[in-house]
């Protein structure tokens, strides 16, 4: 993918306060986020119920000021209609690059609701959680027998960079140090 949309799937308070290693987490997620904002490629951004949940957490919302969340409360974000009516409206991307919480539910829902669209998705392994280990690791190995890819937050910024001549190079160096 050179191209990709990336999706921050239910990054939200009650969350995101009971899910092991969450500093990791939130770093990954910042670095993915302020790649894409490097290479100025659409970001949408998902919360899940938030008058239980909680909004997204402040260090995640203060990096994208601009994008309103799409409010859902099915798990999946293809499920949802301002979802449909969000990425129809891009135009020129080539796939989906999926990050949040929690695996087992709403990113491996919205993976197989893309995957079945027939999209190219790919789920960023290190940035994204649930509650439990055992959970995180059973939906990624589904994910990854449903046609989905997996990912790392390097690997998937450095792909879409492709060469060291750009002038862009320099500073994903920074962000990823």
């Amino acid at each position: 993918m050179k191209a990709p949309c990336l999706i921050i799937i239910d990054v939200q308070e009650k969350l995101f306060s009971v899910i092991p290693e969450k500093d990791k987490l939130l770093e990954n997620l910042s670095i993915l986020i302020k790649g894409f904002q490097l290479f100025k490629l659409p970001i949408l951004l998902s919360e899940q119920v938030p008058e239980k949940l909680g909004s997204t957490i402040k260090p995640i919302k203060s990096l994208l000021s601009n994008n309103s969340p799409i409010i859902k409360s099915s798990f999946s974000c293809a499920s949802e209609p301002q979802f449909l009516h969000e990425t129809n409206a891009l135009t020129s991307f080539d796939g989906f690059v999926l990050a949040g919480i929690e695996t087992h539910i709403c990113v491996y829902q919205t993976e197989r609701d893309l995957i079945h669209r027939g999209h190219h998705v790919e789920v960023v392994a290190d940035a994204v959680a649930s509650r439990k280990k055992k959970n995180k690791k059973i939906a990624l190995d589904r994910i990854r027998n449903n046609g989905g890819f997996l990912t790392t937050t390097e690997m998937i910024l450095f792909t879409i960079q492709g060469t060291s001549e750009s002038s862009s190079f320099r500073e994903l160096s920074k962000l990823v140090k």
